[in-house]
């Protein structure tokens, strides 16, 4: 648990075990603590990293407006802080977005990348379910709402009704209320409306595993589908009757796509 400076302001990150290393990239409610059920695993066998971009978690408040490109350079100085020289990349939905910004322009830090929940841009209909959730971020009901239900596959949320509602019931009273919280949440929002990597993925040249959901209301898996022809060393696994929030739906499956695209020992196999 420690931080690093970064343009005057303090990131916060933690570092859990040895081996390879692989960063795990929140998405744009996340924090650090969001991935505490997978410390555990992910961190058994490499070297794990969480980071909390700027107006997330712990880190520091940014009280500007800004693009994607801030929080690639803030990854950026995060592997020159470790003193690393190649890392693995993990991200969901606006973490999986960052690592692929990072790639397309350094892409000879990267060995392997695994993206679930993201586009290679802001289509339309992410730009407006994005000004959908800002306009409703003055009441914490209304923006739990807009936001939360969506996240979720509709047999998720309906099966698990005590979880979503002791999760409303907390989102609303104690984090959604929060003006601070609020306002960093519509920066990041705002952050991604410029986002598209299209023209440059045909020359990005790192392994990366795309992993798609069958419903997900938010990055709909026709936009991974795309992202998996347009990226030439790229595959791609659809998870069926799964949501946006594919890691919480389906833990056990998040954990051994990752783990073993990461770490197996060669990705160019072939039947003799």
């Amino acid at each position: 648990m420690s931080t690093y400076s970064f343009q005057g302001k303090q990131i916060y990150y933690e570092v859990h075990g040895s081996g390879k290393p692989l960063i795990l990239l929140n998405g744009i409610m996340m924090s650090t603590m969001s991935w505490q059920i997978f410390v555990k695993a992910l961190s058994q066998n490499n070297q794990l990293i969480l980071l909390d971009f700027l107006d997330q978690g712990k880190s520091d408040k940014f009280t500007e407006t800004y693009t994607h490109d801030l929080q690639v350079q803030v990854l950026k100085g995060l592997i020159e802080e470790l003193g690393l020289s190649k890392v693995n990349l993990v991200g969901i939905s606006y973490g999986g977005e960052i690592a692929l910004n990072f790639a397309v322009q350094y892409q000879h830090m990267v060995d392997r990348m695994v993206i679930f929940n993201a586009s290679y841009r802001t289509s339309p209909w992410l730009k407006d379910i994005g000004d959908a959730w800002n306009l409703s971020a003055g009441d914490a009901m209304n923006y739990y709402l807009t936001t939360i239900p969506v996240i979720y596959s509709p047999q998720f949320y309906n099966t698990h009704r005590q979880f979503m509602e002791e999760r409303k019931k907390l989102l609303v009273s104690m984090v959604f209320n929060q003006e601070p919280f609020m306002e960093s949440m519509v920066r990041l929002t705002k952050s991604s409306e410029e986002h598209d990597v299209e023209k440059q993925l045909k020359d990005l040249n790192v392994r990366t595993l795309i992993v798609s959901s069958e419903n997900d209301f938010i990055t709909p898996k026709e936009e991974q589908e795309t992202m998996h022809q347009l990226m030439p060393c790229s595959d791609l696994v659809v998870l069926p009757k799964t949501g946006h929030a594919s890691m919480y739906e389906k833990p056990a499956l998040f954990t051994t796509l990752v783990l073993g695209f990461i770490n197996a020992s060669d990705l160019d196999m072939t039947i003799l």
